[in-house]
């Protein structure tokens, strides 16, 4: 399991053990795979049994390859669970070799990832008949004038990974846009700001593209950042459909988050962004009676899960910070050897 930071932004490794040992039948070992020391669900040993350190993205798929062969070797690992955005080309690169080690992934391909990427999203979306709101890719900030002129104010700033901001003035947008390019480069996406409420969608496609579940949540409270804190599940048919269709459309495989806007006058969905991997809210839907993380480990390991009928509505998750208190020893397991063994 990667993305194991659980701060204000958390990353989705920990929910996703969670709902996976949520399970009363579940007897596996989980094993994290962390990108640096301080990724901080590195020390609830509830979460995990050992965790081995790897490559940056930016290192390549072979830094990674050679790494993971490694870690095999050591904890015969049956089922890898990437959840980062950033990683993902990279291990969809390194998934032949894995299956050679007797190690699978369910995940998407190299060209379904491009598919749904922010940079492609409003072009596939216009081929299937989804609403989004009307978007513009930009490698200058000149093009802000133009974009605020056609969607008018305010304008959503967004990078290519991650990041997204709301400009009130195109002296703001250019400040945004020269943020976002120097943390993730270009190009930038220029969006039409939609007001209404934030709605988001956590599903699962198996090996065939078929969609095996599905559940809705609706944002209840926000950070600073605009990440959701607190939310609801939701039985809203309309959003459902929606969802499923856009599942249909990608024939997606392995996990997935759409994020919609519901706006406020016309009461219209919006599909936002697909995101290719498990949500940090993830175990809300586990609770809701749809654990699409242990389904995503069975689907990997080639047993067979029939889809989920129905999820429970009226379930809400709230986020809370925690200190873990642990050893100076597990910090300097980790640098110095790169694993930590806590059995």
């Amino acid at each position: 399991m990667t993305g194991l930071n659980a701060t204000d932004n958390p990353a989705p490794g920990v929910p996703v053990v969670r709902s996976v040992r949520h399970s009363p039948g579940w007897r596996g070992k989980v094993v994290g795979l962390a990108y640096d020391s301080f990724d901080t669900g590195i020390y609830d040993e509830n979460v995990f049994d050992a965790v081995y350190m790897i490559p940056y993205p930016t290192e390549g798929e072979e830094n990674l390859l050679q790494r993971l062969r490694y870690v095999v070797e050591k904890e015969k690992i049956d089922v890898v669970i990437p959840t980062l955005d950033s990683e993902l080309a990279n291990f969809s690169r390194i998934e032949p070799d894995l299956k050679t080690l007797g190690t699978q992934m369910l995940i998407p391909t190299e060209y379904h990832l491009t598919l749904r990427s922010k940079l492609n999203l409003a072009k596939f979306c216009a081929v299937n008949s989804i609403p989004v709101p009307r978007t513009m890719i930009a490698n200058d900030p000149g093009q802000i004038p133009m974009a605020a002129a056609q969607f008018g104010l305010p304008l959503v700033i967004k990078g290519i990974f991650y990041e997204a901001m709301v400009a009130n003035s195109v002296t703001e947008g250019v400040t945004h846009f020269n943020k976002i390019k120097t943390r993730w480069g270009l190009p930038i996406i220029l969006q039409e700001y939609i007001a209404g409420e934030e709605y988001c969608v956590v599903g699962l496609g198996n090996r065939k593209g078929k969609a095996l579940g599905a559940v809705p949540m609706r944002k209840l409270r926000l950070t600073e950042k605009g990440k959701g804190w607190a939310g609801i599940t939701v039985g809203d048919e309309e959003l459902l459909d929606l969802a499923r269709r856009t599942m249909a459309a990608l024939k997606w495989v392995g996990p997935l988050e759409l994020e919609f806007m519901r706006a406020t006058v016309s009461q219209k969905f919006f599909l936002l962004e697909i995101n290719p991997r498990f949500p940090a809210w993830v175990y809300l839907a586990a609770r809701a009676g749809q654990n699409l993380p242990l389904a995503a480990v069975r689907l990997a390991a080639g047993e067979d899960v029939k889809p989920f009928e129905k999820h429970d509505v009226g379930v809400i998750f709230v986020r809370h910070a925690v200190d873990i208190v642990c050893p100076i020893d597990y910090l300097g397991q980790l640098t110095t050897d790169g694993e930590l063994h806590y059995s």
